[in-house]
């Protein structure tokens, strides 16, 4: 049985990983090394994403895959609040109550500022993302 691809609920999903990681059409188009124009066009509904163009969102961004891109099933959960930054989490070490099951984080400052993003997966599917600004 052929399936028809649902292209709305694709362009919401991007649209939902540019929000995620506070992008513009702009930077996203650089982030995954596509023109600006792709972006608008596929965001307008005017083109249809690529295979290609799809292989560039999932490489660029570890949580997302191409079943989550394709069809919205759980290999992504769904976004339910911003994620702090990696400046907002003060130097040093310190403990983060998130809401998911109550579970604690404990971070510690690296000796230098190599690190630009964090990504902390649970078993429920569900992730946070942490980005250095």
């Amino acid at each position: 049985m052929l399936t028809v691809l649902n292209t709305s609920g694709l362009i919401d999903r991007i649209k939902e990983v540019m929000e995620q990681h506070e992008l513009n059409a702009s930077s996203f188009a650089e982030t995954i090394g596509v023109q600006r124009s792709s972006i608008s066009h596929i965001l307008s509904g005017r083109n249809k994403p690529s295979l290609e163009f799809l292989a560039k969102i999932e490489a660029a961004f570890e949580e997302v895959s191409f079943e989550w891109l394709l069809k919205g099933k759980p290999n992504k959960a769904p976004i339910s609040s911003p994620s702090p930054t990696l400046s907002q989490i003060s130097p040093g070490n310190e403990t983060v109550k998130t809401p998911q099951n109550s579970i604690e984080k404990t971070f510690s400052s690296p000796a230098s500022d190599d690190i630009i993003r964090i990504v902390h997966y649970y078993a429920d599917g569900s992730f946070d993302s942490f980005f250095k600004r």
